[in-house]
């Protein structure tokens, strides 16, 4: 039985929760109501013993449906473990391709609530020198690192927007600043002039004090936990399968937006089950508001 304080935090994050079904209706002052939803998901075959997919794949899939996203990006996610999600969540589609030449490996997998998002056009590029050679890998970084992105429509009121979604090296700082440069050219050039963008991603860097997040907001786009009306949950959020902490600031997985998306509400996830959760980052979820369809043209 899960403890009764973890029962009552999931009651209270529905509760404010815009629900799929309204989320898929347009608010005629704000624009699309969307819940966008960041999860390093944790390496599917990783030696976590206690911790390993096998014993929390199922605590994942209750988290992401309790906390209903429209939109959620995986890192850190193989095709089984996306597979899982859909298989139990049948309301999500997903897409994505792993990052090494041979498209094996971590997929930057994007899973989308398919009765209100329809993608338009689906991508992927290489955080290196040469991004659209896949696997390819620059800057001393330790691992072959990867964006997916897509563009989406919500078909009933054609609202449309921007998505992308990452994971930055662990290791090297040269690669997460110029990931952070390249992310930023990216999401810039791909955009049309008026079309908003959604940034997700673990950036193993913490924001408002490292190179990759003030490049990243220095291009314009937002960090949804400092605009948002509330937040709640920790502001450190990679736990390593434990209880988060009460202090501290290192927040290494954000979501970013455009100008002109607001913010309702942003939360840093704690959902466990008899203290098992369901990887060692915390979710990130924020409530926002798209503009107007009239507004983005």
């Amino acid at each position: 039985m899960r403890p009764a304080c973890i029962v009552m935090a999931a009651t209270a994050l529905i509760a404010t929760h815009v629900s799929g079904a309204a989320a898929s209706d347009a608010d005629m002052d704000g624009g699309l109501a969307l819940r966008v939803m960041s999860f390093n998901i944790r390496y599917g075959l990783a030696n976590d013993g206690d911790n390993a997919w096998e014993h929390r794949k199922d605590i994942a899939v209750r988290m992401i449906a309790e906390a209903d996203p429209d939109i959620i990006g995986l890192q850190e996610c193989l095709d089984f473990q996306a597979e899982y999600v859909v298989g139990r969540l049948p309301q999500y589609r997903w897409f994505g391709i792993g990052r090494e030449a041979d498209g094996s490996g971590e997929h930057m997998a994007v899973l989308y609530r398919a009765s209100s998002l329809t993608p338009l056009r689906t991508g992927n590029f290489w955080l290196s020198e040469h991004p659209d050679e896949p696997g390819s890998r620059s800057w001393d970084t330790a691992c072959t690192r990867m964006v997916t992105w897509a563009a989406f429509r919500h078909p009933e009121t054609d609202a449309r927007f921007l998505y992308y979604n990452t994971h930055f090296d662990h290791v090297s700082e040269e690669a997460r600043a110029a990931s952070a440069q390249l992310l930023a050219e990216r999401a810039t050039a791909d955009a049309d002039a008026a079309m908003p963008v959604i940034v997700t991603g673990d950036f193993n860097a913490p924001a408002g004090k490292s190179a990759p997040w003030e490049t990243l907001t220095g291009s314009g786009l937002r960090d949804a936990w400092l605009i948002a009306e509330t937040r709640q949950g920790s502001m450190v959020t990679y736990t390593g399968f434990k209880p988060p902490q009460p202090e501290g600031d290192s927040r290494i997985d954000w979501i970013l937006l455009s100008p002109g998306i607001a913010v309702i509400r942003c939360e840093a996830v704690e959902y466990n089950e008899d203290g098992r959760y369901p990887s060692d980052h915390l979710p990130v979820v924020a409530d926002i508001r798209l503009p107007k369809p009239t507004e983005q043209r």
